[in-house]
């Protein structure tokens, strides 16, 4: 409508409703975006490589959670083991539990599991009776005895899947038109690698918040939005690069490594994945966090964040306890339920408003 004059919202369920601006934060196949460049909400090419806008990553992902405690569960949050053209990481999440990730290069598709995290209906399944765990599991044979142990003691019942697509960052199109802005995955998706995608929403409504805030006059939001555009984009496009850049070296440039204790790794890839070794852990990793967690908005925090850390690590080890004693007596459960997006669903369904709006 111009400087001041707002913006008017029409809803899934056909509501209407006024607002100053609107902030666009409804994920990858964001209805917000599809209307500010021209797209079509999840319309793909026929080889499923483009997706809205997006390109297919080269990756499938699994996804399953288990509460275990292993030998290093309090002293090691996050590992990842990577072989040719895959590769497995598990996270601690808190409260006993590993959340694992099993990424595969397959094509676009290829389609086993329920998509969503956390409980979704089995429906979706493409064989119901197959036992997924023993699926990935025949996909890491000879890979370390933590991965089998990791799954081996996930409830099948707990294993998703969903193609990953990425997209290229906006540097010629701003994330702004008129007071709609558009922040987080509903602009730069980008690979999880670097665990970087909420991160990067989180910044993003800190930043658009603060700048907000110093907005006096509505007339002003327009340019205000603009402004938060560039303020953001080459911080955020450097994180895509580097996120998308650790997915394509280990499809093209990884394979398992050359060890003098077996022959497994015997190719010209498996010599270069070994040389690579140091090179990832003494320069290009700490290179990359430096960068990632240099980044202060609000300034210098003093003794803040070591005194949380001890905090967390007093709570974060009575609640694991807990829950490692819960499953010596009940055994492994499932979260049963709706996953995070079917809940997001059903509010919007009962607003009647569609489930970016709930978001």
């Amino acid at each position: 409508r111009g400087p001041g004059g707002g913006v008017s919202v029409k809803f899934a369920g056909g509501e209407e409703e006024e607002a100053d601006l609107l902030v666009g934060s409804d994920g990858i196949w964001s209805a917000v975006r599809a209307q500010m460049y021209g797209e079509e909400v999840k319309k793909s090419t026929p080889n499923k490589m483009m997706k809205q806008g997006c390109t297919y990553s080269g990756y499938t992902v699994f996804a399953g959670e288990t509460t275990l405690s292993t030998e290093d569960y309090y002293e090691t949050g996050y590992k990842v083991y990577i072989g040719p053209q895959r590769y497995f990481v598990t996270s601690d999440v808190g409260n006993g539990r590993v959340q694992w990730y099993a990424f595969f290069a397959l094509p676009p598709g290829s389609k086993k599991a329920p998509s969503g995290w956390g409980g979704s209906t089995r429906d979706e399944q493409k064989d119901p009776e197959e036992n997924l765990v023993e699926y990935i599991k025949s996909l890491h044979e000879g890979w370390s005895d933590e991965v089998h142990y990791v799954l081996d003691n996930t409830p099948k019942e707990s294993v998703e899947q969903r193609d990953l697509y990425d997209r290229s960052p906006e540097l010629l199109r701003s994330w702004a038109d008129g007071n709609v802005v558009l922040t987080g995955d509903a602009v730069h998706p980008m690979m999880p690698n670097l665990g970087q995608g909420g991160c990067q929403a989180i910044e993003d409504a800190y930043v658009l918040t603060e700048m907000l805030a110093n907005c006096k006059s509505t007339g002003n939001i327009e340019a205000t939005l603009q402004e938060f555009y560039r303020k953001r984009i080459v911080r955020v496009s450097i994180v895509q690069f580097l996120s998308r850049l650790a997915s394509d070296l280990i499809i093209n440039a990884f394979d398992t490594p050359w060890s003098p204790h077996d022959d497994k790794g015997r190719s010209w890839k498996s010599y270069l994945t070994f040389l690579w070794k140091p090179v990832l852990q003494y320069l290009i990793f700490p290179g990359q966090f430096a960068y990632l967690y240099s980044y202060h908005p609000t300034g210098s925090m003093g003794k803040l964040p070591a005194r949380l850390e001890e905090e967390w690590k007093g709570r974060h080890r009575e609640q694991a306890e807990k829950a490692f004693e819960e499953v010596d007596r009940k055994g492994q459960q499932t979260g049963g339920g709706p996953s995070f997006f079917a809940k997001v669903a059903e509010v919007g369904e009962e607003m009647g408003v569609g489930a970016a709006a709930a978001l």
